[in-house]
């Protein structure tokens, strides 16, 4: 599955990109997002929840950061194990640009899925990515510009 979109967001890029790379404004932004934790300078360990139709599972699995270029972009590469509801792996590149006095975000994104995840179905799994995407960049926007000192 592919998926791309771009967002502006309310603040300047040295800002979003210090929140793009914070474990804790990330966990509160990520919906079901239940634990993000560095473990390393471009490593992150994560446990998620997700709802999707009939399907309910938690995903654990780890996040990497590749090519990353300072306050401009970075290669985001994970993958995660719900036991017996399946595995998600993907990349996504994130590009950051100033647009006035925000920024603007560009992203595109590769995914695969296997398990009872797949069986779910393609056009339900790509809303439901669609509209968690969606809430993650609101709930950035909301805490960019609701609490710059959290940054």
């Amino acid at each position: 599955m592919d998926f791309d979109g771009e967002h502006l967001i309310a603040a300047p890029r040295a800002d979003v990109w210090r929140a793009l790379n914070d474990a804790r404004i990330l966990t509160g932004c990520i919906p079901g997002c239940e634990r993000l934790e560095q473990t390393a300078p471009a490593t992150y360990a994560a446990t998620v929840a997700v709802s999707i139709g009939a399907l309910k599972a938690r995903f654990s699995g780890t996040l990497t950061l590749e090519d990353v270029i300072e306050t401009e972009a970075y290669t985001l590469k994970g993958q995660g194990q719900g036991g017996i509801a399946g595995f998600v792996s993907g990349s996504a590149r994130v590009l950051l640009s100033d647009d006035g006095e925000g920024t603007l975000l560009r992203w595109t994104a590769a995914g695969e899925i296997g398990g009872r995840l797949a069986s779910v179905g393609g056009r339900l799994v790509h809303g439901f990515a669609s509209k968690t995407a969606a809430a993650f960049f609101q709930r950035l926007n909301d805490r960019l510009g609701s609490e710059p000192d959290c940054i």
